[in-house]
């Protein structure tokens, strides 16, 4: 059976009855004689329990065309709800199999660029040293298409900046950050104490592209500024605004988050701006609140949220400093 592989197979044989196994095998061969090839069985014994469950539901489940089989309707509507069960299943055995100390399974993750930078990957570290058989995989998009993979299932867990309100999405996590300005330490605007957006668009800017929070957020003060400059570099890569900032004297926006080691080495300096709605920029840790986390997703999640309180109270510290 292709569905079910490994220890969820063995498990099946003696958890689901033999006609709903041989069923599935049928339909996928498309052959009772290939279908017993599969599961090493007689053929007389494939189709007398397929025969069985035909007699049991009072409906034809195949029809007959020489040695070849072709699904009914109702064959249809029975193979949907069995890949349905075994797919659960193997989700259930996986947990089993965790509980029982393997440790195996996946999780899914879709993150912003700067959160990868440090965050996720102190994260990740610390995590596969306790689960090291857990497969954990990642996905770096902006926080819209971050928050779109979580509501469509194509990720456990994600980190972004101000998901969209939805329904079927929780933000299970969250940490506010102020934005600030990056700029070498011998620009002009490198000793201001307090300084705000108006300031820093008098001069050569890399603004976030359209698309990512920071953009939404740095547009809200833009629009109210008289004038403001349009000669400016647009990106949806934070790395790139950093670089640009570094290469090109130019200021570009984000949190701290990201921006650690340019910080550290002495070539960047971060500005926090003084503007209202620059000094709340949410940083959260979202799940979907359609369905609940399996276990090795919801493993990482527990420790990715305690390993993000650590890491954000020394961020917090150190920019108080």
């Amino acid at each position: 059976m292709g569905i079910l592989s490994g220890r969820a197979q063995d498990l099946s044989r003696n958890l689901y009855s033999p006609a709903m196994r041989y069923f599935l095998a049928a339909a996928e061969a498309g052959s009772i004689r290939a279908a017993s090839r599969e599961l090493n069985v007689a053929s007389s014994a494939v189709n007398r329990q397929i025969l069985w469950l035909e007699e049991s539901l009072g409906l034809q489940l195949f029809d007959r065309v020489g040695r070849r089989i072709r699904l009914s309707q109702a064959g249809e509507l029975l193979l949907a709800h069995v890949r349905r069960t075994f797919s659960d299943f193997e989700g259930t055995v996986a947990e089993l199999d965790a509980l029982r100390g393997l440790r195996r399974g996946s999780v899914s993750i879709a993150s912003v660029e700067s959160v990868s930078e440090k965050l996720l990957p102190a994260v990740i570290t610390s995590f596969r040293k306790q689960y090291p058989g857990i497969h954990v995989n990642v996905s770096v998009s902006s926080s819209q298409e971050a928050a779109r993979k979580v509501e469509a299932a194509e990720a456990d867990v994600g980190f972004t900046f101000d998901p969209p309100e939805n329904s079927a999405l929780t933000v299970a996590f969250q940490h506010e950050l102020v934005i600030g300005a990056l700029m070498t330490p011998g620009h002009p605007l490198a000793g201001e104490k307090n300084l705000s957006l108006q300031d820093c668009l008098k001069y050569p800017v890399a603004l976030p592209a359209e698309g990512l929070s920071l953009r939404t957020r740095l547009d809200l003060v833009r629009s109210r500024i008289p004038g403001a400059s349009r000669t400016y570099v647009e990106a949806n890569s934070l790395r790139l605004m950093r670089a640009l900032a570094r290469e090109e004297d130019v200021i570009g926006f984000q949190t701290l988050i990201g921006c650690e080691d340019d910080l550290s080495s002495g070539g960047l300096v971060f500005k926090p701006l003084t503007d209202a709605p620059l000094q709340a920029d949410r940083l959260c840790v979202i799940t979907s609140s359609l369905r609940a986390l399996a276990l090795a997703p919801g493993m990482f999640f527990d420790h990715a949220v305690l390993a993000l309180k650590d890491q954000l109270q020394t961020i917090d510290a150190n920019s108080a400093s």
